[in-house]
């Protein structure tokens, strides 16, 4: 009779254990690996930085665009340079200038003698992985010219419209706009990029750790040893893969309440529209895989939040004038936002 007792308790024991040793829904191992090997090549040239690597990969994970923004000679260029070399994607970069014009990047019709017609030349824009250096130093008819590449994947010239191949994605450097030279970017384009990074620049130890880096390269080239770790085909699967990973609805709800409280925001002057809240959505999935999960958590949504929304809203000028940025708002924000439970 005792051995009995004992044996159902066991076997009570072992059903509630085996109900707390749930398995991840989705197989996320094969894009881990993937992603720390593309970290381990980029770190072969880049200093630190790791914040800004991964919001970079989850970018790539959500199909999203990043714009990179910091003083000349921070690695802008170069990381961007590194993460195209491990994917294996088709790779164009354009160097905006202020006598750029919208065809030199989209394409033109050239006139065909021997076929009597016009041929539509494709520009620099039609590639897979698209590195755009200074973007802010183009006029705004230029800008212009890539509102609907970035946001429809596609080009309309002279009444026909031409589909991207997938993946597509731009990042673009900027230098910070209170330097000579620059244009502020239209706020429709702002809109269009996933992340806005800010790079800041590097610590003691990381600054002394790049000198050595580059006192032991000597004549070689930094991209020469760096592998191709991620085919197109494994983009496209992992970009896949990040849409099944499962957001709760009180998370939705919590997106929504931080985007819009950027618009009841007395210090803004505009807030961030519904395609912020999809951006956060698919940045916080991207974030929840980086770390293995196969759902998202709160702090994902409070990683996304920041580079999401600081680029999207504006600012009201006279808080603008006592120097509060907009990252500061939008960490008050998300402070003020009660966290589901």
């Amino acid at each position: 009779m005792e051995n009995t007792f004992e044996q159902n308790e066991q076997n009570a024991e072992n059903t509630q254990n085996e109900n707390v040793n749930f398995q991840s829904r989705i197989d996320l191992q094969p894009l881990q690996e993937s992603i720390d090997q593309v970290k381990s090549e980029i770190a072969q040239v880049i200093v630190g930085q790791n914040k800004m690597i991964d919001q970079l990969l989850v970018a790539v994970l959500a199909n999203g665009h990043v714009l990179l923004e910091g003083v000349p000679g921070v690695a802008k260029t170069i990381t961007a340079k590194l993460l195209a070399k491990t994917l294996s994607l088709d790779f164009s970069r354009i160097q905006f200038t202020p006598d750029l014009m919208p065809s030199d990047i989209i394409g033109t019709s050239v006139f065909d003698l021997s076929q009597s017609k016009f041929e539509f030349k494709k520009g620099p824009i039609f590639s897979n992985f698209i590195l755009i250096d200074e973007i802010n130093r183009a006029p705004a008819k230029t800008q212009a010219a890539l509102f609907e590449v970035m946001e429809e994947r596609q080009i309309t010239a002279d009444g026909h419209t031409y589909k991207l191949d997938q993946p597509f994605l731009v990042i673009a450097t900027q230098n910070p706009i209170e330097q000579e030279g620059t244009y502020r970017l239209p706020e429709a384009q702002l809109d269009r990029f996933l992340f806005k990074i800010n790079i800041d620049y590097p610590n003691l130890q990381e600054e002394i750790a790049i000198i050595n880096k580059e006192n032991e390269l000597k004549s070689k080239n930094k991209l020469e040893d760096i592998a191709t770790i991620i085919s197109n085909s494994n983009i496209l699967g992992f970009q896949s893969l990040i849409k099944e990973v499962l957001v709760e609805p009180h998370l939705m709800e919590y997106i929504a309440k931080i985007v819009l409280n950027t618009r009841e925001n007395a210090f803004l002057y505009l807030g961030a529209s519904p395609r912020a809240s999809i951006a956060i959505l698919n940045a916080a999935k991207g974030f929840a895989a980086l770390n293995g999960r196969d759902f998202v958590t709160p702090d994902d949504i409070k990683e996304a939040a920041i580079p999401v929304l600081q680029h999207r809203v504006v600012v009201t000028p006279e808080r603008e004038m006592e120097g509060i940025s907009s990252t500061e708002i939008i960490k008050q924000i998300i402070d003020m936002v009660e966290i589901p439970r």
